[in-house]
């Protein structure tokens, strides 16, 4: 939640979803540009994309100074694994020639939805505000359960294989 000041100086909190509603559709140059970097989504996002079986292509990107992680859209080659900078050029798993597999799903991050070639420079206000919401003990919860099971997920993906071969 995002406190906005009213006329009459009371704050009224405003959801993410309220304070960067979608942008209109646009294919330009720069607007397909954001598509090739994963946006995030908000925690509830996440945790409704993890529900519908998206985990397998996201991953987790860690703060530079390590004191929280977010789960974002994975880049080609990095889907279930940590943000791996070896695999940042490669591009959003989900962009498919040119299109993006989740528009129209309900399930597109919050800041692809917003992010807009006439909206320059909100973005990062956009991402900051983002950041704060995976800052939170629910964010870092669901962190936490993605983790505990991916690794489950590749530990009987490990022993499937040693019994093939």
């Amino acid at each position: 939640m995002l406190a906005v000041s009213t006329m009459k100086g009371k704050k009224k909190f405003r959801s993410l979803k309220e304070s960067y509603p979608p942008s209109e559709p646009c294919s330009c140059e720069i607007c397909r540009s954001y598509c090739a970097r994963p946006g995030w989504w908000t925690v509830k996002e996440a945790s409704q994309a993890l529900k519908a079986g998206y985990g397998r292509r996201m991953m987790l990107e860690i703060s530079p100074e390590m004191t929280f992680g977010v789960l974002s859209p994975a880049f080609r080659g990095c889907e279930g694994n940590f943000a791996l900078q070896e695999y940042a050029n490669s591009g959003c798993n989900f962009l498919k020639d040119g299109l993006c597999e989740l528009h129209g799903t309900g399930y597109e991050p919050l800041e692809c939805r917003y992010c807009h070639h006439l909206r320059k420079g909100l973005g990062q206000k956009c991402h900051a505000d983002i950041e704060k919401d995976w800052r939170t003990p629910a964010g870092q919860a669901l962190v936490k359960n993605w983790i505990e099971n991916c690794l489950a997920a590749k530990e009987q993906n490990r022993k499937n294989t040693a019994k093939i071969v």
